[in-house]
């Protein structure tokens, strides 16, 4: 079982910065596809950011050179940086796990997410 904690939401003004941290328990932390997922009012699901297991980095297109993913798999954390926001960027940002199990059946997990906010 694995369970994922977000931190680090808030509310900011435009240009701002903030650091998102998911926190995970399990041991597989070290075999998952780590990523953020974001969610805004009245719109689907989109991924954010990902970081494999051999450390490539995957971003949205409109998060590019502003927001920077990373994870420490001794502590079981992923972060996302997240610089000069935009309106544009408020949602609530989820935490996800994704790895293989030893039959090759996928586990996905969430964590419960975190709200940012960004307006002036």
């Amino acid at each position: 079982q694995v369970q994922l904690v977000e931190s680090g939401g808030g509310s900011v003004q435009p240009g701002s910065a903030l650091r998102l941290t998911c926190a995970a328990s399990g041991s597989a932390f070290s075999v998952s596809l780590m990523s953020w997922y974001r969610q805004a009012a009245g719109k689907q699901r989109e991924l954010v950011a990902s970081i494999n297991t051999d450390g490539n980095l995957n971003y949205a297109e409109s998060v590019k050179a502003r927001f920077t993913i990373s994870r420490d798999n001794r502590k079981k954390m992923v972060t996302l940086q997240m610089n000069s926001l935009e309106p544009e960027d408020t949602a609530v940002y989820y935490c996800r796990s994704r790895f293989l199990g030893a039959r090759g059946q996928e586990y996905i997990y969430w964590g419960q997410g975190t709200q940012v906010t960004v307006s002036s």
